[in-house]
């Protein structure tokens, strides 16, 4: 019995130790002479009356009175281990396109910023399904601001058509916002200071298909380096969004006989749409 007291009394110091209290102190045992200690039996001397029943009853009730152990003094608790926990930060709200472009502000991040005359940050639906991201801005884009309004725009807006939409429903932009002299390919510096705005503005509008025009975008999306025209018409994954690769509309004008590439894989771009989700 005594071994399983102090095994009980081991897993309470335990238990308390665990909540972070080690501190414990012990009472300091009662002298000899006042440990509770059950009476000894009545002997009569030689010649003494013997007791009387009620005498020997009461003897007898004192003698079965269990020993009266003192309980141990358990430790005040600290208050601190039961204080509340902070809430958790309220989810931040996605941020708008309107906010992305007054982030952007009259942007000076890379050497575009001395040659540009105008930012062409996007145009279109900010809740769209579909989301064409070209190479950058050209002269036209650059004297208007916004995408895609020269002969490569009259393009897309025809094959925008052929998948049954209106350029209005889509959200156009690029990886580069300036126009770079003439109309060069973005270079990596510049994409690296242009792309975290592209990122966000898919991000905000979190479409169902993103459609790369040219390998640049292809590039900067996905990280594909290989030919465009050898992965163009495939889908990708981009952030859990689909993304589709295809030629640039720049790249049918100078071969206007690979416009059926084109057609190809605007077909499959309204497939892609018409699927259920």
């Amino acid at each position: 019995m005594e071994d399983n007291f102090n095994e009980e009394l081991k897993a309470w110091f335990e238990f308390y130790q665990e909540l972070g209290i080690e501190n414990f102190y012990r009472r300091t045992p009662a002298p000899k002479s006042e440990t509770l200690l059950p009476p000894k039996p009545h002997v009569e001397p030689k010649g003494a009356t013997a007791p009387s029943l009620a005498d020997q009853k009461a003897t007898l009730e004192t003698v079965r009175t269990p020993l009266q152990i003192p309980k141990p003094i358990m430790p005040t608790l600290k208050l601190s281990l039961f204080e509340p926990v902070a809430p958790a930060p309220a989810r931040r709200e996605r941020e708008t396109l309107e906010q992305i472009r007054e982030d952007l502000g009259d942007c000076q991040r890379c050497r575009l910023a001395k040659t540009r005359k105008t930012i062409v940050f996007g145009q279109g639906n900010p809740h769209a399904e579909l989301v064409f991201v070209g190479e950058g801005p050209g002269a036209d884009e650059d004297e208007q601001g916004l995408p895609f309004v020269g002969r490569a725009g009259k393009l897309l807006n025809r094959m925008i058509e052929l998948v049954g939409m209106k350029r209005e429903e889509v959200y156009i932009c690029n990886i580069v916002k300036c126009r770079p002299p003439l109309n060069r390919v973005p270079e990596k510096d510049e994409i690296e200071a242009c792309s975290p705005y592209l990122f966000r503005q898919i991000a905000a509008i979190q479409p169902r298909l993103i459609c790369c025009l040219g390998a640049p975008a292809v590039r900067t999306l996905l990280g594909i380096k290989e030919g465009i025209t050898k992965i163009r018409g495939q889908f990708y994954d981009f952030a859990g969004t689909q993304a589709l690769a295809t030629v640039h509309p720049a790249y049918i004008l100078r071969n206007p006989r690979e416009e059926k590439i084109l057609r190809e894989d605007f077909e499959k771009i309204r497939d892609f749409l018409k699927a259920p989700r």
